[in-house]
């Protein structure tokens, strides 16, 4: 598609000769012959780019650019002047123009700063993007009671700078709940630094979380920041906390203590602002009792507990989930979205789902890339998240009381029917297209295996 160039000129004969050649160049172009035509004319079409002189009756150039940027800050202006200087230059740059260009114009000079400045607001335009994905990428789904007062409790704790702990089953979203945090919180213009506890080794605890200079051991060719250093007026997430050992519990302790350190093989001592927040799918306190977790850390942490609800605490969200984890996919993999039917949802409301919103994530992007159809009904969703397919499944499993083929088949015969049936509600019509035969032919399977309806 084609991009919009609006010329504003007083002057007739730039304008023809403007309008001429960008349409040669494959521009569409339009035309002002003021100021106040110009800002009727960006209202009405919201044009890609605008060129415009600074020398006109009535509103000139740089009033015309104010305005235009109060209306639309991030469309690009270039100034055109057959009178310009040094200082008229700088004001129009400060006020907001891409760039500025002096008549008589340079055709090669002109289309370049044209596709520069339209280079330029594709780049905004993606940079816009990407962060609004980041955002959707962090925003807590589902407004059940047990995330409404979750929400709650992050929107009342984000704009402080006290410590929290988060506690919850692995898969329900902690790391999430951290990431709101700090994204609301006064901190987010800075870093979110992540360390996961668990996988630090204990001998590189200190490298990881201090630091160490050129020298300090072997292979430290140069120096290198660790996680305290590098969240400096940010905010650094414990993730896993209960999976630190000892050892290096207590050197976190330790800065988390003073807020300063030492670099592994340094002497100077590095103060930091760092808001902590910490993660733990572990019960701390039981820890605590068997000596696997050191009670002065635990208290340190915890100045603000939250506890993330597991899934099935809060099933009336699924429906949310759901759509979500379907929108997401279909964005990432570039297919279209595929339907839940009421039905489908309430089957996976009916789970119990150990593996909470990891585990329902997993399964609709499953779904998205095996399901053949555009809707994804009960019969699609398999064993263990549909209790049909399971039972099923359990009869297959444990064999068959039969002693030849034929009664076997008769036996596996009747269990899939009256299984299908059970799913369709007793449906013949729905069942029948399901399991691809006549609905005659259903009737007649139904009376054979005296099959109650």
């Amino acid at each position: 598609m084609a991009k919009t160039i609006l010329v504003v000129d007083d002057e007739t004969s730039i304008l023809q000769s403007l309008e001429g050649i960008l349409n040669d160049e494959g521009f569409e172009v339009s035309i002002a012959e003021s100021g106040f035509g110009a800002l009727e004319k960006v209202r009405e079409e919201m044009p890609d780019l605008v060129l415009l002189d600074i020398w006109m009756p009535g509103l000139d150039g740089i009033e015309t650019l104010e305005k235009i940027k109060a209306l639309y800050p991030t469309l690009q202006v270039i100034m055109m002047s057959g009178h310009g200087n040094i200082e008229t230059a700088v004001k129009a740059t400060k006020v907001g123009a891409y760039d500025y260009i002096e008549k008589p114009l340079s055709l090669e000079k002109l289309l370049l700063s044209i596709n520069n400045a339209l280079a330029h607001s594709r780049l905004v335009e993606e940079v816009h993007f990407l962060k609004e994905k980041e955002m959707k990428k962090h925003n807590i789904v589902g407004n059940s009671g047990a995330m409404a007062e979750l929400k709650e409790q992050i929107r009342i704790v984000a704009p402080t700078n006290a410590w929290v702990l988060i506690s919850g089953e692995n898969g329900t979203g902690k790391e999430l709940v951290a990431h709101t945090i700090h994204r609301l919180s006064r901190r987010s213009r800075n870093p979110m630094v992540e360390v996961n506890c668990a996988a630090i080794p204990e001998d590189l605890i200190e490298s990881e979380l201090f630091g160490h200079e050129k020298g300090a051991f072997t292979g430290a060719s140069t120096m290198r920041k660790g996680k305290f250093d590098s969240a400096h007026e940010g905010t650094i997430f414990l993730d896993e906390i209960g999976d630190m050992s000892l050892k290096a519990q207590s050197k976190t302790l330790r800065i988390l203590q003073e807020q300063k350190f030492e670099r592994v093989g340094g002497t100077k001592t590095i103060e930091v602002d760092v808001r902590v927040i910490a993660a733990t799918n572990k019960d701390l306190e039981k820890e605590i009792e068997k000596g696997a977790f050191r009670d002065d850390l635990y208290f340190r942490l915890n100045v603000i507990p939250m506890r993330v609800p597991s899934l099935k605490e809060r099933v009336d969200d699924i429906p949310s989930l759901v759509k979500e984890f379907v929108r997401e996919f279909a964005l990432s993999a570039k297919v279209e979205p595929k339907e839940f039917p009421l039905e489908t949802i309430d089957l996976l409301q009916k789970y119990d789902w150990p593996g909470n919103v990891r585990e329902l994530k997993n399964l609709i992007e499953r779904l998205m890339i095996m399901t053949q159809g555009s809707v994804i009904g009960k019969k699609d969703i398999p064993a263990p998240f549909n209790q049909s397919a399971k039972n099923m499944r359990v009869t297959m499993e444990s064999g068959f009381s039969s002693d030849t083929l034929k009664e076997a088949k008769g036996e596996f015969e009747k269990t899939f029917i009256e299984e299908k049936l059970n799913e369709y509600n007793g449906n013949i019509s729905q069942t029948a297209e399901a399991i691809g035969i006549e609905r005659s032919n259903l009737h007649k399977k139904i009376k054979q295996y005296n099959l109650v309806r």
